[in-house]
């Protein structure tokens, strides 16, 4: 028998019971369609979380402040000494005879208070730091200029303020560059707007004003010789662990303690990274499998409503057996047809697929990866093939005799 003609009886076993054949189809059309949503969901999540880390800085190593070192009081009278990030750390750092993998090294003061301008309010971030800063974090300029290694030494109350500040300070229209805005309770001149970045986690990075750290230690923080933490640009990302190992030795030999001891977090962007893919890869993993779990499903229905119809069309099959149908025809014919309906499932699934990853999925933009299209419609091939041939296979090897004493 031709292919076409197979293809044909197919079509007409699969339209003379339109509903039973309809929801089946719907069977395998939920589970394509939820293969592409759910991995386009994990997928989306991914890239989420490696945006945000990439906003935290380029190469970078946050080296946090844990506060004091050593085992507290005890019978040997050892006692616990106060962690301080100093400037004398930072010149050590960026010394590159201690440090050749380390391109900048930024120290870091913060502190929240609301900005004011001409009656406007807006509560924000204060980062006092230097000009490395802003690279190391990945900021940039988007009007007036960044602040300098000048105005950080002779202690200029000037200050870079991120887009949300300006659009909650100033009207539309006005330019903030040569504006003074209130920190707290001292004057700062705006200098410079930075470009949007957005938010990171639960930080707007947006929502800042980055000024010299001596300003800010003058009127902000009071004049302490200390840092709440130091922002580390390492000069390649291939060589951010050596530079980590350097900071850690660095840090160790200046508090006259072990790198084991040491009373500062060092944090590892690529480490972090590194960490969410994985994390967010085996989430994407997990969400395909629920969603196979589902095309299962489906092809189970596929299945079920083939051995139905060998058994509706048992005289029929007696029938062709009897004037020489051979028994691979037979099981041709049936397996035509339950490929056919997977087929259709199949795309259909793909259609709804591609539509559902458009919308937004519980703050999440599902991003659509590639393999998943001829993925989820190979498996619905597979499903078709694999469930089909067993009720094929059935009708196929049907005597002619007992098929046609069927009732």
């Amino acid at each position: 028998m031709r292919a076409f003609d197979n293809l044909v009886m197919a079509l007409r076993g699969i339209s003379s019971s339109k509903l039973r054949s309809a929801l089946t189809v719907l069977g395998v059309l939920i589970g394509v369609s939820a293969v592409i949503i759910l991995v386009a969901v994990g997928t989306g999540s991914s890239r989420a979380v490696e945006s945000r880390i990439d906003q935290l800085g380029t190469n970078t190593l946050t080296v946090i402040n844990t506060g004091r070192f050593g085992r507290g009081p005890s019978e040997t009278g050892t006692q616990t000494q106060l962690a301080e990030l100093t400037i004398a750390d930072v010149d050590a750092i960026e010394n590159p005879s201690n440090a050749p993998d380390v391109e900048s090294v930024s120290p870091v003061l913060s502190t929240s208070v609301t900005a004011t301008y001409a009656g406007a309010t807006y509560s924000t971030s204060v980062v006092g730091s230097t000009p490395s800063y802003l690279t190391a974090d990945d900021y940039s300029v988007s009007a007036g200029q960044a602040i300098t290694s000048t105005e950080v030494a002779r202690h200029d109350r000037v200050v870079d303020i991120g887009a949300d500040v300006e659009d909650n300070l100033f009207s539309a229209g006005t330019d903030p560059i040569g504006q003074v805005i209130q920190l707290g309770s001292s004057n700062f001149e705006v200098i410079g707007v930075l470009a949007a970045k957005g938010s990171s986690g639960l930080d707007n990075e947006d929502a800042v004003a980055i000024a010299p750290y001596t300003a800010v230690q003058d009127e902000l923080t009071g004049e302490s010789q200390s840092f709440s933490e130091l922002l580390v640009q390492g000069k390649s990302s291939s060589t951010l662990t050596l530079a980590e190992d350097e900071v850690e030795s660095i840090l160790a030999a200046q508090n006259d303690t072990t790198v084991a001891d040491l009373p500062f977090t060092v944090v590892n962007e690529a480490s972090l990274l590194s960490t969410a893919e994985s994390t967010t890869s085996t989430l994407t993993t997990l969400l395909g499998i629920v969603a196979g779990i589902s095309l299962l499903v489906g092809g189970i229905g596929v299945m079920n409503i083939m051995l139905v119809t060998v058994t509706e069309r048992t005289r029929e099959i007696g029938i062709r057996k009897a004037i020489g149908a051979p028994k691979s025809a037979i099981l041709v014919q049936f397996l035509v047809e339950a490929v056919l309906i997977s087929l259709i499932g199949g795309a259909a699934g793909v259609a709804v697929g591609l539509i559902g990853s458009r919308f937004e999925i519980d703050g999440v933009h599902p991003a659509i990866a590639g393999y998943t299209i001829p993925l989820a419609f190979g498996v619905a091939l597979a499903v078709g093939i694999f469930f089909g041939f067993y009720p094929a296979n059935r009708a196929a090897s049907l005597r002619p005799i007992d098929a046609l004493r069927r009732e």
